[in-house]
């Protein structure tokens, strides 16, 4: 009878977190071996010969006694890798994290229910803002369904760093302040920031104890938008928050130092559920073109968003939305599932509100006003222009590819994600004459607390078969062969890293303990195949499938001569967000989707034909 109950009773989001496995360690063999094999695309024979032999004499040497370390920490930690990874990925990064780390992307609501409209945006706001609500109390009644692959729980910790947390500058690292409780755990923050115009607003989302209506939102987020169009600009301290790191965690000090209450207002923002920018601009876009409304989310105003905030909701003025993330606390993914659940509900609803319209006397948001002196001042100005700077300097584009998707690869037996990845290795090789180092994100969620591996689509086969693509003496077998291959190491290598069998974390393990030994950096990350094939952040391609559903995001590329590449597969077509710098000449953003296009359209051909 219980086991009945329990198999009725809905699964709980966090139930499973403490029987999830720890994360592996990969033993040095196999680890060494699988970067032996990375590094050969970008080696002649005399390089790979030396990088040979630096890896047996790693492997002799100082390696087996990093490994042995790492195992011990291994036993000490559920996840080995979390804290250096939070740390060297992202809390000790001194660059500007909104412009180079965080993640932005447009929402997909005008493709069905809201088109651009003038006169809208405020009363979408409303709704989308009411549906955000109704997530944030899944979470905190813990009603949302854990995730899983198959029949394996994956890790549900990221989830609670959606709502209610921020990073907090420090002069050498950062920390990430998380305020979020779920019902069990007790009384979670339950404010909204709104940011308009330079300025900062905030109100409460529950009035007793009952979440706010979408028509007292609106009369919340109306009072906002009205003082500010009546009044001046405001002293626009958020855009402190996309400086660099040291520069920005000195100008707090100093905010926090002028007044108390300075203090006070911080600790409002950084515990808010999450921020709500309201944007004047206007950024047309289609469902065939989303590049002016995934550049403005990625760089736009830095006057109206907390970039340390973990979810800025962006409301564009023609009624459309966008959304930019800390990278910090959570994956993309985290966001993705909140994204694809208020599409849903949208769709479901047509994007109209249909329950009563009845407004309770809520009191007006408060307006948070800094203390401010000439140094903050001359602080924002500064944080001006080097943001509106580098923002001119990032090209953006999200195009949609849609003569076929999903269902056609499929058809092919193929994996639609090896498909567009293998696409995009025969792009680059095409436009650059060379392969390029790549990273795909690999999920390991299936671990305590897993985040992510780095998948290595640059395989050997991969260039192989793209040295088919280019040479006119090969026919379509020949090419055909080859890229089965390319295929087949693709999904050996992802279902690798998904296992916790990736080498780039383990790597980056052993180099670690010896920085914390403080002893010599290992000759291995010295060698310089080990930043030539991507090691060290160095990928010249950075992609990420965002998923199967209608969701989207960009993030800048990791390198000055690189590319980020982020796509979302639908049924019928494939939707592309590319950036590049656009002080790197040798980087062009449309040139790579024009071959990309090309590229695809000639390997569903090959896929096909041979069928014959």
């Amino acid at each position: 009878m219980a086991n009945q109950l329990s198999q009725s009773l809905p699964e709980q989001t966090f139930q499973y977190q403490n029987s999830l496995p720890p994360l592996p360690v990969p033993s040095l063999q196999s680890s060494l071996s699988k970067y032996l094999d990375a590094v050969r695309p970008f080696a002649s024979e005399k390089d790979l010969k030396a990088t040979e032999e630096t890896v047996r004499k790693f492997q002799a040497g100082v390696g087996q006694e990093l490994h042995k370390k790492l195992l011990q920490r291994a036993k000490t930690k559920k996840n080995w890798l979390e804290e250096w990874w939070l740390d060297t990925a992202y809390l000790e990064v001194r660059i500007p994290s909104q412009l180079n780390v965080n993640f932005g992307g447009p929402a997909p609501y005008l493709e069905h229910c809201w088109p651009p409209a003038e006169g809208t945006y405020l009363q979408r706001a409303s709704i989308i803002t009411w549906h955000t609500l109704q997530y944030w109390n899944l979470l905190r009644t813990e009603r949302l369904a854990p995730q899983k692959a198959g029949k394996t729980p994956l890790d549900m910790d990221q989830f609670r760093m959606l709502f209610c947390t921020c990073k907090v500058p420090g002069v050498k690292k950062d920390t990430i302040r998380n305020y979020f409780k779920t019902e069990r755990e007790g009384p979670c923050p339950s404010h909204l920031v709104v940011m308009c115009r330079g300025r900062i607003f905030t109100f409460d989302a529950l009035c007793d104890g009952e979440i706010l209506t979408p028509p007292e939102i609106l009369r919340q987020l109306s009072y906002v938008k009205e003082r500010c169009d009546s009044e001046p600009e405001g002293d626009c301290v958020a855009a402190l928050t996309s400086e660099e790191r040291t520069r920005w965690a000195k100008a707090r000090e100093h905010l926090i130092s002028i007044d108390p209450h300075n203090n006070t207002i911080l600790e409002t923002i950084q515990s808010s559920l999450f921020v709500i920018s309201l944007d004047e601009v206007k950024p047309y876009s289609t469902p065939e073109n989303y590049s002016n409304m995934t550049a403005e989310a990625l760089t736009g105003n830095p006057t109206i968003r907390w970039g340390d905030k973990s979810y800025n909701s962006i409301v564009f003025s023609d009624g459309t939305f966008g959304s930019n993330c800390d990278h910090a606390p959570y994956d993309a993914m985290v966001l993705v599932s909140m994204c694809w659940y208020l599409d849903q509900q949208l769709r479901a609803t047509e994007g109209k509100w249909k329950g009563s319209e009845a407004v309770r006397p809520v009191s007006f948001p408060e307006e948070l006003v800094f203390t401010v002196d000439k140094k903050v001042i001359d602080d924002i100005s500064h944080a001006k222009k080097q943001h509106i700077k580098s923002a001119q300097d990032l090209q953006v584009v999200c195009y949609a590819f849609t003569a076929f998707g999903k269902s056609t690869i499929k058809q092919n037996k193929l994996h639609p994600d090896t498909f567009v990845q293998l696409a995009m290795q025969l792009a680059y090789y095409r436009l650059h004459k060379k392969p390029g180092s790549c990273y795909e994100t690999a999920m390991t969620r299936k671990f305590y607390h897993g985040r992510t591996e780095t998948m290595r689509p640059c395989t050997q086969e991969a260039v192989n078969w793209c040295k088919t693509m280019t040479d006119p003496t090969c026919n379509d077998g020949v090419r055909r062969k080859a890229m089965l291959q390319a295929f087949s190491r693709h999904n050996d290598l992802m279902a690798d890293a998904q296992e916790g069998q990736g080498f780039d974390r383990h790597l980056l393990g052993l180099y670690l303990i010896a920085k914390e030994e403080g002893l010599p950096t290992p000759e291995l990350f010295m060698d310089p195949l080990y930043a030539k094939s991507g090691g060290g952040g160095n990928f010249v391609l950075s992609s990420s499938l965002v998923g199967y559903t209608t969701v989207l995001g960009a993030v800048a590329p990791m390198v000055h001569h690189g590319y980020g590449f982020f796509y979302r597969i639908r049924d019928d077509r494939i939707v592309i967000s590319m950036s590049a710098w656009k002080s790197c000449h040798e980087t062009d953003a449309p040139s790579l989707f024009n071959s990309f296009s090309s590229c695809l359209h000639e390997m569903l051909q090959l896929a096909t034909t041979s069928q014959l």
